[in-house]
């Protein structure tokens, strides 16, 4: 599921950065898994602004978890049926 702002602010659609605190749009999707508790096709995302990117990818990165970066006009879901 993509967070998105409330309706008052970006729009009803609008998806917002994940970054703790941040209400910025998001302009990438940070695919990513925990191999501990995810199969490997498994991927979870997170969003992040221009801002956040670099920080929000290290942060998973450094775990091992980070899978892919990707602009969110490019993002597609994998199916999950």
């Amino acid at each position: 599921m993509i967070p998105s702002a409330s309706p008052s602010e970006e729009g009803p659609e609008t998806p917002i950065c994940s970054a703790k605190g941040c209400r910025e749009p998001a302009v990438w999707v940070l695919a990513w898994n925990n191999p501990k508790l995810h199969t490997p096709d498994r991927r979870k995302t997170w969003l992040a602004c221009e801002e956040h990117r670099e920080h929000l990818s290290k942060f998973l990165g450094a775990r091992g978890f980070l899978k892919d970066t990707v602009p969110l006009a490019e993002w597609h879901a994998p199916d999950d049926g």
